[in-house]
């Protein structure tokens, strides 16, 4: 039998956590939940969930932090959860390493589509899993592999959330092809993304910071347009 998938829940008012836990058990998945950052974090270890909905505002250490210090330790994808419809506080959450952001009150079918578009783009091959044909792209001193989630620049792993990772494979797929925002978003999340075409530049400008120049190609942006990988020959 395949084990159910882990949904760790983060939310300070127990009726909503427990509202998400039975939507979420009724799709097949096991859950857990924390009702504060540090009770959160210690969930990270004990549980390992494969996914945590997180809520922003929480007692002591609030969820920005808990995200921060998550992303440190793990790679697992979070989904943020937050009454905070501005986009500073969108664009705040998936700067720290979010994958996806659900303002409250949200409906239960969405809540649930988002978590499996999330997981979706969360696959990693079992250790036991025969060996089979390796779905990867190289430059120069880069490898971007999505058999194992895997992204090697100057032979040295990046950590990267999914989304990041597909971001860059599907541009990088299509080298000097240049691609808007609005195509970037349904490429990627795979669903109508809620909220602005800014998701993408903060995803773009993370994988700039994290992989820096290089004389060979580069992610550039393509003014009014949106965003292309660039071979530079």
């Amino acid at each position: 039998m395949t084990a159910k998938q882990k949904i760790l829940i983060v939310d300070d008012d127990e009726n909503i956590a427990e509202l998400i836990s039975l939507y979420m058990t009724k799709e097949c998945f096991e859950t857990m939940i924390a009702g504060d950052g540090e009770a959160a974090l210690a969930a990270v270890e004990s549980f390992d969930p494969d996914i945590i909905l997180l809520d922003i505002m929480l007692p002591g250490m609030d969820g920005y932090q808990v995200c921060r210090e998550v992303r440190a330790r793990r790679n697992v994808p979070i989904i943020m959860l937050s009454a905070k419809g501005e986009v500073f506080d969108k664009v705040l959450g998936l700067e720290l390493g979010a994958d996806d952001y659900v303002e409250k009150p949200f409906d239960s079918k969405e809540l649930v589509a988002r978590v499996k578009a999330v997981l979706r783009r969360y696959k990693a091959v079992p250790a036991d899993k025969p060996e089979e044909k390796v779905d990867c792209i190289e430059y120069p001193d880069l490898k971007v592999n999505r058999t194992d989630y895997s992204v090697i620049y100057r032979g040295s792993v990046v950590e990267m959330p999914p989304k990041e990772l597909e971001l860059l494979y599907f541009l990088a797929s299509s080298p000097n092809h240049v691609f808007t925002r609005e195509q970037l978003l349904d490429q990627i999340w795979g669903y109508e993304y809620v909220g602005d075409t800014r998701t993408v530049d903060v995803h773009i400008k993370r994988l700039r910071e994290k992989l820096g120049d290089n004389e060979a190609w580069a992610i550039s942006t393509i003014w009014g347009i949106g965003y292309k990988f660039e071979v530079r020959r």
